[in-house]
């Protein structure tokens, strides 16, 4: 019952930091299984509904955009593991985390800095994540046109950054953040 803990969109100028936790059976059938970042949408796409299909358990969760100004991305980005984890069913016995750190939790944790590329929980956590990031970006790319969530996920892109300045901060851009803090200062909002 070992969890794999991965998260997307931590680097973002805007939305949620989503985490995601997934519990493996022993016998899977994932023949693509590897790091979120190395397979196109297409292939996360179709991991995604693989991995959900044959966890043991799996579960994505958010730290908000206003808790990520209030908590800083490092804790608010460690508050989305710990709901990912504490959502799971059943629960997990120990939890292994891609990066440097690990949440406070009370089952062993184990951090592992490139454990996308080296755990298959890991890997699928973080196929879980992006995908359910990217999803939010589309329907934050219905809600707000012009930004082009679609494309660029709410990264700090120049298309993100001049639709930013054109447009101003909406309501789900990161206001600790200094493109977006720049662009409130001077009173432009959606």
């Amino acid at each position: 019952m070992i969890a794999g803990v991965d998260e997307a969109g931590r680097g973002a100028l805007v939305g949620n930091v989503i985490a995601a936790a997934v519990i493996l059976p022993a016998s899977y059938e994932l023949p693509d299984l590897t790091d979120s970042k190395k397979l196109s949408a297409r292939q996360r796409e179709a991991l995604y509904a693989a991995i959900t299909a044959q966890a043991v358990a799996w579960s994505a969760a958010a730290a908000t955009p206003a808790e990520i100004d209030t908590l800083n991305i490092h804790h608010a980005t460690l508050l989305a593991m710990q709901r990912a984890l504490a959502a799971l069913n059943p629960p997990p016995s120990q939890a292994l985390i891609d990066g440097k750190f690990t949440p406070t939790l009370a089952i062993p944790a184990r951090a592992i800095v490139g454990g996308d590329a080296s755990e298959a929980c890991i890997a699928a956590a973080s196929i879980i994540a992006k995908v359910t990031r990217d999803r939010e970006m589309l329907a934050l790319e219905a809600r707000y046109p012009g930004y082009g969530f679609a494309t660029h996920k709410g990264y700090g892109t120049q298309a993100h950054l001049a639709a930013l300045a054109r447009l101003g901060a909406t309501p789900e851009h990161r206001r600790s953040y200094a493109p977006v803090r720049a662009v409130v200062a001077q009173g432009t909002l959606f």
